[in-house]
């Protein structure tokens, strides 16, 4: 498809764009490190029939190209996907300046932009194929280095709807990006202590699927949310939202501490932080808890 552009900011390892770059040199943009320039760039593509894909790490694309993101792409309504890769704290050792782990948050404010997360990468070549089709600006978060495989490719995925993975009735986890996983190998550990979890993955942030939150709330009684984002914004807050307004129920956030993030590798991080199996377990423990006393 000769429509499609792909855009980079001296990202083109990062974003894994070497073999698309050199088979189509014509619709590939290197930027430069002008993170705003590119996404400027993108939407005047756009605007003349283009279909932009904007590839660079997550970190400086939500931040420093912010201002163009909420204008030049949403407020404008330009068919520009923009491509956050490397997120979370995938960059572990190289510290807070490269953690965007308030991503979700400020584009989840901005009108008019789908925002995304995949947790595995099946999912993520079918959101690569959806988003061709799905017209108007998005922005899609995804990780950096390999992480389970969730998926068998026979799933369908519509952008707007949680995908539930795994059915259960007393507690409802709500997990996105790569703790999809670690939410279904909680999920099995409380199982063996007799615990029904259902596990549901939020791919899809704004527009967030609020039937099925408002369905887990009703069923379940009790949510536990995980994200590898700040606890302020993000997924967690969401769906407290949601539930707090239609139906009330205990809700622990697995999140980031809202303060200056230690550095180490990512696994590291997520453990230190509570981001993992053990550490949805145990918050799934402490809100039934909270529901059943």
């Amino acid at each position: 498809d000769p429509s499609i552009m792909v855009l980079t900011s001296d990202a083109t390892g990062s974003a894994s764009l070497g073999d698309f770059s050199a088979e189509l040199p014509e619709q590939f943009v290197e930027c430069g490190i002008a993170e705003q320039d590119m996404v400027g760039i993108a939407a005047g593509l756009a605007s003349v029939g283009k279909r932009p894909f904007v590839c660079a790490p997550a970190s400086f694309l939500s931040a420093r190209s912010f201002e163009q993101v909420k204008v030049d792409a949403a407020y404008s309504n330009k068919d520009v996907k923009l491509i956050g890769v490397s997120g979370g704290i995938s960059y572990g050792a190289l510290g807070e300046s490269h953690y965007s782990v308030q991503d979700f948050a400020a584009m989840r404010a901005v009108a008019n932009l789908a925002v995304l997360c995949p947790s595995d990468a099946v999912q993520a070549a079918a959101l690569a194929r959806a988003l061709c089709e799905y017209k108007g600006p998005a922005y899609v978060r995804m990780g950096r280095g390999k992480c389970p495989v969730v998926y068998d490719g026979s799933e369908s995925f519509r952008i707007g709807r949680a995908q539930l993975c795994r059915q259960g009735g007393d507690v409802s986890i709500i997990a996105v990006g790569e703790l999809v996983a670690s939410a279904l190998d909680a999920a099995e550990m409380l199982q063996e202590e007799g615990v029904s979890a259902r596990v549901l993955d939020m791919f899809t942030l704004d527009p967030i699927d609020v039937e099925a939150v408002m369905e887990a709330a009703r069923e379940t009684g009790a949510i536990v949310t995980a994200e590898e984002h700040s606890i302020n914004g993000g997924l967690g807050a969401a769906v407290a939202q949601l539930t707090a307004a239609e139906h009330p129920v205990p809700v622990r956030c697995v999140a980031l501490p809202a303060e200056v993030l230690l550095c180490g590798s990512p696994g590291e991080m997520k453990s230190h932080y509570g981001l993992d199996a053990e550490g949805i377990a145990a918050a799934c423990r402490s809100v039934l808890g909270q529901k059943n006393g």
